[in-house]
């Protein structure tokens, strides 16, 4: 397994699976069976997803040391704020059967993010998270955060696939060294990208899939990447990267794919806002997941 460098020093996988929208525990727990079984050693989780309990069944049912895997977990907009973020903090780690993250992220930079990242600064200083980071901060708000507070995030986990490129942010991100974490690698299924011609023909060339030149496109340009799939066949395809490279044409080619924006999450529009603020959640159980 590829790893890549944090600006604090500690090593993370460069190509993990993810667990959103997993909401059957069973189903969860046997997807990260066959992705741990498969190779992979980073696991993203959130608290809101309300699969952290069968994320921890499957780390202990793999047999696998937990320090061989990396895990990572968010706390979401209800719990912001220093006092509830160290509560939602120690349910996390009940949920998933541990002592210590790997990497422990704000979820939505929203509510009392600062309160949060206060509160994960002390738990990072004492030892019980690896490393801290942040999802959805766009340049603004991610620099703000970094010259009013001690710790730069090492992690900022963002919608990124071809069609958005986050390339603006990159260069921000790059300047204090954070590692950009794809969300939504293949945009969801969205224009088509499974079909896309020019995906196509570039697998072509090195019998892969779209999907895994995707994922090897991100390899490239050092980004970190969470894929999912409940599909044992998909989760080995999508591990199945490190047999070939893209050409330097190739990797202009996808460049020029991007279109400067999001396709999935605005995190600027005041709708979204709205939504993600009356998203309702219990950690063991998710209700009512939109209004």
């Amino acid at each position: 397994m590829e790893t890549i460098c944090l600006n604090n020093d500690v090593s993370m996988p460069q190509l993990g699976f993810g667990v959103f929208q997993i909401t059957d525990e069973e189903v969860c727990r046997q997807s990260v069976l066959n992705a741990l079984k498969t190779g992979y050693r980073l696991i993203d989780t959130a608290a809101c997803y309300g699969n952290e309990r069968a994320v921890g069944a499957a780390v202990r049912d793999s047999g696998i040391a937990r320090e061989e895997i990396f895990l990572t977990s968010k706390v979401w907009i209800q719990d912001a704020g220093y006092e509830k973020t160290k509560k939602s903090f120690e349910k996390t780690l009940e949920n998933l059967g541990t002592d210590y993250l790997d990497l422990y992220l704000i979820h939505m930079p929203y509510g009392d993010y600062y309160g949060s990242w206060k509160a994960m600064e002390e738990l990072y200083k004492e030892g019980k998270i690896r490393a801290i980071g942040v999802c959805n901060f766009e340049a603004d708000r991610l620099t703000d955060l970094i010259l009013n507070n001690e710790v730069t995030p090492a992690v900022n986990q963002m919608e990124m696939h071809p069609f958005c490129q986050q390339k603006n942010l990159r260069d921000v991100m790059e300047q204090y060294q954070i590692k950009m974490m794809a969300w939504a690698p293949f945009a969801e299924g969205m224009n088509g990208i499974f079909t896309n011609e020019l995906l196509k023909s570039i697998g072509e060339t090195y019998g892969k899939s779209p999907a895994q030149v995707i994922l090897r496109w991100m390899r490239q340009n050092g980004i970190i990447a969470i894929p999912k799939s409940v599909h044992e066949e998909r989760i080995r395809e999508n591990y199945a990267i490190d047999d070939f490279a893209l050409s330097p044409e190739d990797m202009i080619q996808i460049s020029q794919m991007d279109t400067g924006r999001s396709h999935i999450l605005e995190i600027r529009s005041l709708a979204e806002v709205y939504r993600l603020f009356h998203i309702r959640f219990e950690q063991q159980n998710i209700t009512d997941i939109l209004i």
